[in-house]
């Protein structure tokens, strides 16, 4: 079963996701939309993805191209800009990092109620 994501948590880390994505593989949007869903993201929407690649776009960690279509306008194709592989490399280290502190805390089983507080010292 696969559950849908806090759309909060999503938005902390959804920069990250396509700028590995297109890192991977130059895309154009709807590609990264069916990326994401791919790997369980299933109820991601174009309207998530395409501010987010605005955004990249504005603050310079990817360019974009056009490129035609045989089945449409052209589309327009994403890669990482020299900001966005560090922006990339930066943001990775630092989710690795706060998920390797958070797992083990969330990890644990949740008690019917807490415990009393401990003695003061």
């Amino acid at each position: 079963m696969t559950s849908t994501p806090d759309p909060q948590l999503l938005k902390g880390v959804l920069s990250l996701l396509l700028l590995r994505l297109v890192a991977e593989r130059e895309s154009y949007g709807y590609e990264l939309v069916q990326r994401l869903r791919v790997t369980g993201l299933s109820e991601i929407t174009d309207g998530t993805v395409y501010p987010a690649l605005a955004r990249l776009e504005r603050e310079g960690r990817i360019s974009a191209r056009l490129v035609a279509s045989r089945s449409g306008p052209a589309r327009k194709y994403y890669r990482p800009t020299e900001e966005g592989y560090r922006a990339l490399a930066e943001g990775a280290r630092n989710w690795l990092s706060l998920a390797e502190l958070v797992t083990p805390v969330l990890s644990r089983p949740v008690p019917a109620e807490p415990a009393p507080p401990s003695e003061e010292s």
